[in-house]
């Protein structure tokens, strides 16, 4: 059926000038939408490497804390100490986590948004945390070291 213009609703029923322009609106609203969903995603690209590193820095750092590499260990063993050796390799797995750490964090910053937000508040967990761990690592160290 066709209205006074000879158009047909969407519906097939005749609508209104007024009808056609709301449906109009949202189509563009609709459209508008889809875009910015598109640029989101695009937005969010950044903030997915940004996670990976840090993910990885994580992986990292639980090697550091084990010392899981047996094959390095033997090769430093060789000619260090054993307990110079040892932790000479946690404190270079120790020191890739805060490398690959940094420049996750980077890129979340560099995302911007609530992506640079969730980099400030994993700065702040990880500063509160080491505040806690070192004095203890430090400790323990200096006890180590006293026998």
């Amino acid at each position: 059926m066709s209205d006074v213009t000879g158009h047909s609703g969407r519906d097939g029923r005749s609508g209104s000038p007024t009808d056609r322009l709301a449906q109009d609106v949202a189509d563009v609203v609709r459209e508008e939408i889809r875009a910015v969903r598109g640029q989101l995603t695009e937005a969010a690209r950044p903030a997915g490497l940004g996670i990976a590193l840090l993910a990885t820095a994580g992986g990292c750092l639980v090697l550091g804390a084990g010392a899981a590499s047996t094959t390095i260990l033997r090769l430093l063993e060789s000619f260090l100490p054993r307990r110079l050796a040892s932790a000479g390799l946690t404190a270079g797995y120790l020191a890739t986590a805060v490398v690959l750490g940094g420049m996750g964090l980077e890129q979340l910053r560099a995302a911007g948004g609530s992506s640079a937000r969730l980099a400030d508040e994993v700065r702040d967990m990880v500063s509160a945390t080491a505040s806690r761990v070192v004095p203890a690592g430090t400790d323990a160290a200096r006890d180590e070291w006293g026998r």
